[in-house]
């Protein structure tokens, strides 16, 4: 039987390094190990490593074949394991691994008590470079936000709008996707639920009026009093 030329690994001399090659938007269904249990979802992930100008490719195939050999639940230790045998199994020094997914979460209505699911985007990303390992989050929460101006100038009532609050942050530990969730909801005027019965709804609107908060006025409270104080983040941005 004749041997398949692997082309990927043979040499390159037109002396030009790539600084991410991989594979984008494989969709993938995984397991999280969250503080509130073991959650499955559907993530898709984006594979990349350096590749020296040396080397002409990368082998494809094995990003796949790494998520393949794992069903281990994901979380902080486990996401920086895979982003190690990712680089070492590539033969590279430096790569990323982002794993976006909905993370649900049950909500129980304020005054009835019925359950229901809440989906918030999260994104999180291991990457090394040049031998230390990087780790990021980003979490989108929907929240509700009633407006200052409208209430001032309002003789009954004011308008409350849906905002999206994204929030980014660097962490060298376990920061859990709940306590970025917490974060936000507690500073906005009301937080979102799945499903809400009249008493719910009657709650939901008086609370937001006596807690008015514009986009500005959440980051300003939130900035100061939580992602600040935390010693485990080591940088946040954030975006409404």
């Amino acid at each position: 039987m004749n041997t398949i030329a692997d082309v990927q690994s043979s040499r390159d001399l037109r002396n030009l390094p790539i600084n991410q090659v991989g594979i984008k938007d494989l969709r993938f269904p995984i397991t999280l190990q969250t503080a509130e249990g073991i959650q499955s979802t559907v993530a898709r992930l984006t594979m990349t490593v350096y590749l020296p100008a040396e080397q002409k490719g990368t082998h494809m195939s094995r990003f796949v074949a790494l998520m393949e050999q794992h069903a281990e639940a994901l979380d902080f230790a486990q996401l920086r394991r895979l982003t190690a045998e990712m680089v070492a199994l590539l033969d590279s020094h430096s790569g990323k691994i982002s794993v976006s997914f909905p993370f649900f979460r049950k909500k129980i209505a304020p005054v009835s008590g019925i359950q229901s699911l809440l989906d918030y985007d999260v994104c999180l990303t291991g990457e090394i470079k040049d031998g230390a390992y990087g780790h990021s989050m980003k979490v989108m929460i929907p929240v509700t936000s009633l407006c200052p101006c409208s209430k001032e100038i309002s003789q009954y009532g004011a308008h409350n709008q849906r905002s999206h609050v994204t929030v980014s942050l660097t962490a060298d530990a376990e920061v859990g996707i709940e306590e970025v969730i917490d974060y936000v909801e507690t500073q906005a005027s009301c937080q979102l639920y799945g499903l809400l019965k009249r008493p719910d709804e009657k709650y939901v609107t008086e609370k937001g009026l006596r807690k008015i908060r514009n986009s500005w006025k959440i980051w300003c409270v939130m900035s100061l009093s939580a992602l600040i104080a935390d010693k485990r983040i080591k940088s946040f941005c954030r975006r409404e």
